[in-house]
């Protein structure tokens, strides 16, 4: 009986603790019949109660490892936010702490924005020749804006293209200084376009993409170009380093031939490529003859329309033509004609100025239509109906819709073509063209590499009614 008595006090020693331990752990549970008491739920209730802990643990766990990685941004718009907030580093030093647990290095993206360029977080990444490239995107934008080569050439270890960079920033610096232009903001993005890559060494070939604006006289204009680099870049000491920059020289380039030939008489054509890309027999089209033949003179020539062309499809080919690889010519041709200015179609490759497209290999177009050289023939050449132009002997007296081609050697063979599209606060010309990718860029081109000391223009006047 005393060991049942003592059973009992135990039991109810026990109970006391519980409730006493329910207490402090936020007060006694009250069972639905409303009996104050301790409650002692079921097993059944127990599992569920074990599994919806479980289950919310994991959304908790999970919802942490969300938070950590950050919403994936736009490439460069991490750059420009931290520039936003802090010129200095990026975050603090425990911010760093954080995020470098939770975030490995992100790699760069085949589209670079000079803007993007943070050095801190640029030393933070994993070395590699892409950081590189990056880097020097942005000091050849620093440089494009500032119209010094030194931020670049001190990065850059040759010597031959430092030099070659020095003389065309000063050509610009002075040619802006003489129109009283200056720049006002530069932007420079990089395409990677072909890239040769080994453990040591590697090539890469890139598009720049620069875009300046600039103020005149209290104006603003954007200006435009799109050039091409092949970049060299060697791994020394764990580090990668830019070895050789080679400007693509495209304004240069005869349309089928090498980089060191001058393009292009009639008679260059046959001696240079000779049966291997001798000119195809053009399509004959008598019934397009017969139109051209009766087809009422004195139309207008829309300038706007030559403009609008021009700005549409200054940075990419018209699918509707043929593209070249130097395109500049072809380009200039379709702005001229989408001004209502009549195609000469005589059937001849060295006569007219006629576009009819490609069919089984045949090329039907003029020699005009696609070689500055040509089309400079055929504007300097009189006729009293159709295209026709008159030569005038200084830019400012172009207006919208005139052609400029360019003869960099001095030596009689013209080797590019624009058309205007704007004009400066001074009224002079500002100029789109295609191969080299430009919109509303200066019409005298010393920013170009192509320039050269012997550099002449040929300046044309479109008629009014053709």
């Amino acid at each position: 009986m005393k060991q049942l008595i003592n059973l009992r006090h135990q039991n109810v020693n026990l109970l006391a603790r519980a409730c006493h331990h329910d207490n402090v752990q936020g007060g006694i549970a009250m069972s639905r019949t409303g009996k104050r008491g301790p409650s002692i739920p079921s097993p059944k209730r127990n599992q569920a109660a074990i599994k919806t802990a479980a289950s919310q643990s994991k959304l908790r766990q999970k919802a942490e490892t969300h938070a950590l990685k950050p919403l994936p941004l736009p490439f460069g718009e991490q750059a420009e936010r931290h520039s936003s907030v802090d010129s200095g580093p990026i975050a603090t030093e425990q911010v760093k702490k954080d995020t470098q647990v939770a975030r490995q290095p992100s790699k760069l993206n085949s589209l670079m924005r000079s803007s993007d360029y943070d050095q801190h977080r640029e030393e933070g990444m994993q070395q590699g020749w892409k950081s590189a490239v990056h880097r020097y995107v942005s000091l050849y934008n620093q440089a494009e804006a500032n119209q010094y080569a030194a931020a670049l050439t001190d990065y850059v270890a040759d010597s031959e293209h430092c030099e070659r960079l020095r003389c065309r920033l000063e050509r610009l610096r002075e040619r802006d200084l003489l129109r009283g232009a200056l720049p006002a903001g530069s932007e420079t993005k990089a395409e990677l376009i072909r890239i040769n890559e080994s453990s040591s060494e590697v090539s890469v070939l890139i598009r720049l993409h620069v875009k300046r604006r600039m103020e005149q006289s209290g104006r603003y204009y954007m200006e435009e170009r799109s050039e091409f680099e092949r970049l060299w870049l060697g791994l020394s000491g764990g580090s990668w380093d830019v070895l050789r920059v080679e400007p693509l020289i495209a304004e240069r380039r005869p349309r089928f031939g090498t980089v060191t030939d001058n393009w292009m008489t009639v008679d260059d054509y046959s001696e240079l490529f000779g049966d291997v890309s001798s000119p195809s027999t053009p399509y004959l089209n008598y019934d397009l003859i017969q139109q051209f033949k009766h087809r009422p003179s004195g139309i207008r020539y829309r300038r706007d329309l030559v403009a609008a062309y021009a700005d549409r499809w200054w940075n990419e080919g018209n699918p509707a033509y043929e593209l070249f690889e130097v395109n500049c010519t072809n380009y200039v041709s379709q702005c001229i004609f989408a001004g209502n200015a009549p195609m000469n179609y005589t059937g001849k490759r060295e006569t007219g100025w006629w576009y009819k497209g490609r069919n089984k290999g045949n090329e039907w177009w003029s020699f005009s239509w696609a070689v500055s050289n040509a089309i400079t023939n055929y504007l300097t050449g009189s006729r009293s109906s159709g295209l026709r132009a008159q030569v005038v002997q200084s830019a400012d007296e172009l207006q919208l819709g005139d052609v400029i081609t360019y003869d960099w050697n001095g030596d009689q063979r013209f080797q590019h073509s624009t058309i205007v599209t704007a004009f400066d606060s001074f009224g002079m010309p500002l100029v789109n063209a295609n191969t080299v990718s430009s919109r509303h860029r200066y019409w005298d081109y010393r920013d170009s590499y192509a320039w050269t000391e012997q550099t002449k223009y040929r300046f044309f006047h479109i008629a009014d009614l053709i």
